[in-house]
């Protein structure tokens, strides 16, 4: 089984479809073993966008992921990151299907409404900066069997 951090951002959280986006991760199959409401700090913001820090955009992201609570997810599931990517659509709203979450809920780039992990290694190391190990509940999947 592979493991994948989710992120629903501010947006989703003000728009009130927290509910919703999730549903759409859920009704895929995927096994939700993580799950916490928090407000993410200057410095795990930095943290988690590392990659991006000497990008135009860095401060307005930093800006806008820090502006309210988000709600961080651990998901699990065979292929479970390539999964999470194809539900959640690419990233530059222009570009997202229609049907996807991005292409379904997201009207402006910079104001992304979901962070994916975008390989199997970053989503082992965005877990591990946003969840203890006992935050993480392994548990028997009865309806496996239906997906």
């Amino acid at each position: 089984m592979e493991r994948s951090f989710v992120m629903l951002k501010p947006g989703v959280i003000n728009r009130r479809i927290v509910g919703e986006v999730i549903s759409r991760l859920e009704k895929k199959g995927l096994k939700l073993v993580g799950m916490k409401m928090m407000k993410i700090t200057s410095d795990l913001a930095d943290r988690h966008y590392a990659e991006h820090k000497d990008k135009s955009f860095y401060k307005d992201l930093q800006t806008y992921i820090t502006s309210g609570p988000v709600v961080a997810m651990v998901f699990e599931a065979e292929d479970c990151v390539a999964l999470v990517r194809k539900l959640v659509g690419a990233t530059k709203v222009t570009e997202a299907q229609p049907g996807t979450i991005r292409g379904d809920y997201a009207l402006h780039t910079n104001l992304n409404i979901i962070h994916a992990s975008d390989s199997p290694k970053n989503g082992e190391r965005e877990i591990n900066l946003f969840f203890k190990p006992e935050e993480i509940i392994d548990w028997n999947d009865q309806s496996s069997i239906w997906y």
